[in-house]
């Protein structure tokens, strides 16, 4: 069927959700929206599904949701009863829909003959994760669109490790979804029949307390934390989401009795009122807790985003003022921070490793090199660090000491397989107070990791593509680039492209290839002849193009200038 034939379909539908038809009534006569809404179904993906919510086959809504889980449903159902009856957990964060979702989620499930675990209120996406390996389930699903804007929601699927879906795993997903009819072939029944069955059952508090003793223990430093914790004082903030609860829970029991929170941004909203986006990279989203730190003489601040999975801190610089850290740079201080910590108490024993993503800093490969430290790199997203980690405890090839991604996620341990910024509020925390405790700031330690190993510097650009053809004209921009790779950039030679998907490494020294051992992916690396690297990669979950740079300099200034230079360079010549 068409677009329109489909639009009819729904809107002849007698049950449909009163809401859901009178959207459609307001666009019977526009064809581009129609064409928008109902030229094609959500993609399920490796991060499950994300879109704009609303009424159509490419809106998140009660009848795609339903209609992903009953792919779900089908593709757990073919593993046997013993996956089935291990069930599956649900849970969800404060956007608008979040709720309802997770339920229709419930009932899908449940009808299909599958146990299903669900939360009695909001949790974070780490804690589905560790619910998932904690009750040895079989999948798990988390209704959230993390940091992106209000209009959006998302549904993540998760594996028996407690990792997102690997790609083949979503493709599979994919098929049977795509087998099924959206209203006709989808089972569902009532939640309370399904509670009064037990097929369906409220989590209880034991997984809660057993992921904060989990979180607790990955203190290196308990002792100090729990005898001066006191004397920093924070800031908090979870930009009105789902770290409202658990990060101040997790903080004050560790010791940092001197907290304080952002009023306005703990009530639990999906319309984020207080800022202008709900992810902490935003900045401009810190201006009330910045306000707040400096009229109560706060010393951190910290931002985790409406699952909190992300984290953001900001610390004073010499100037006194609230000056935020990139996810690199708190990448890169965590690194510095297990390492002088765990040396220091004895605890560096053995082989260990960090695991963090390919277009995450290359200061982070320094600074373990010169301390031992193995660094395995691996494609953007976390599900690929949990997979090493798996690694790690199947085959006792390395102790794990950090998972980090640029996009402000990090993880240690071995309770969950996702980022997670309830933990990182407490490395954070523990951090400043270990450095504080030595006299020194985070920016202190920050410029002298600059001193010791080079003044790294990174930009990430998102390059946001509209129209309805959106997806096709970001896969034809990469693929022009890929077919005229530049000889150089700004004037700097190219010396190295790696293209992931053909698995191909071209010097352009001498013409030779070499196979890449990352798995395929539609991501190119550019190296330049100054030890700069440029990485180009679709977004997984909105339709951008992003761009990465990193360079090395004398100082900030002159990396800034250089990265200004090569955006404004390597943008033209893909004719964004």
């Amino acid at each position: 069927m068409n677009p329109k034939e489909i639009f009819e379909k729904w809107l002849a539908k007698t049950d449909l959700e009163v809401d859901l038809k009178d959207e459609l009534l307001k666009i019977k006569d526009n064809e581009e929206e129609i064409k928008s809404r109902f030229g094609s179904y959500l993609e399920f993906g490796t991060a499950g599904l994300r879109g704009l919510m609303g009424a159509g086959t490419n809106r998140m809504n009660v009848y795609t949701i339903r209609h992903a889980t009953q792919g779900f449903a089908d593709f757990i159902s073919s593993k046997g009863d013993v996956a089935k009856n291990k069930g599956v957990v649900i849970a969800y964060d404060s956007r608008n829909n979040s709720s309802l979702f997770a339920y229709e989620s419930a009932k899908v499930l449940a009808a299909n003959g599958i146990k299903v675990y669900i939360f009695n209120s909001l949790r974070p996406t780490p804690l589905l994760s560790f619910a998932v390996r904690y009750l040895q389930c079989t999948a798990g699903i988390n209704i959230t669109a993390s940091h992106n804007p209000k209009e959006y929601n998302g549904y993540k699927a998760y594996g028996s490790d407690g990792a997102q879906l690997s790609p083949e795993h979503a493709s599979a997903v994919m098929n049977y979804i795509s087998k099924n009819d959206l209203f006709d072939d989808v089972k569902y029944i009532d939640f309370n029949d399904g509670l009064k069955t037990e097929i369906i059952s409220i989590i209880s508090d034991e997984v809660d307390s057993a992921y904060k003793k989990a979180v607790i223990e990955q203190s290196v430093n308990p002792e100090l934390t729990r005898q001066k914790g006191s004397e920093i004082k924070i800031i908090y903030t979870p930009f009105h989401g789902a770290g409202y609860n658990l990060v101040p829970d997790i903080l004050k029991t560790a010791g940092f009795t001197n907290l304080e929170t952002v009023k306005e941004q703990m009530t639990l909203d999906g319309n984020f009122p207080t800022v202008i986006t709900p992810n902490p990279s935003d900045t401009r989203g810190f201006d009330l807790a910045i306000k707040q730190a400096l009229s109560s003489g706060g010393d951190l601040i910290i931002g985790t985003d409406p699952d909190a999975d992300r984290i953001v801190a900001l610390a004073k610089n010499k100037e006194g003022e609230f000056k935020p850290f990139t996810g690199n740079q708190m990448g890169c201080l965590l690194i510095s921070y297990l390492i002088d910590a765990k040396k220091s108490k004895g605890q560096l024993v053995g082989k260990y490793a960090v695991v963090k993503s390919i277009v995450s800093t290359y200061l982070a490969d320094e600074i373990c090199k010169a301390n031992g430290i193995d660094v395995i790199n691996v494609l953007t997203g976390f599900k690929y660090i949990g997979e090493q980690i798996n690694k790690f405890y199947e085959t006792g090839s390395h102790n794990f000491l950090l998972g980090f991604e640029e996009s402000c996620g990090y993880l240690t341990g071995n309770y969950a397989r996702d980022k997670d910024a309830v933990l990182g509020s407490l490395l954070i925390s523990e951090m400043a107070l270990y450095y504080r405790e030595k006299g020194l700031s985070l920016w202190d330690v920050m410029e002298s990791i600059y001193e010791k190993y080079g003044c790294f510097s990174d930009e990430t650009v998102d390059i946001t593509i509209t129209g309805l053809d959106a997806s096709e004209k970001i896969k034809e921009i990469v693929a022009d680039i890929r077919q005229n790779t530049p000889n150089e950039i700004n004037g700097t030679k190219v010396i190295e492209i790696t293209d992931l998907k053909t698995g191909l490494i071209k010097s352009l020294n001498d013409g030779s290839t070499s196979k890449s051992l990352l798995p395929s992916a539609n991501v190119l690396i550019f190296k330049l002849e100054d030890n700069s690297t440029i990485v180009i990669r679709p977004s997984g979950t909105e339709p951008k193009i992003k761009l990465y740079f990193y360079v090395i300099s004398e100082n900030l200034e002159k990396a800034y200038e250089k990265i200004q230079n090569y955006k404004k360079s390597l943008k033209a010549k893909m004719n964004l």
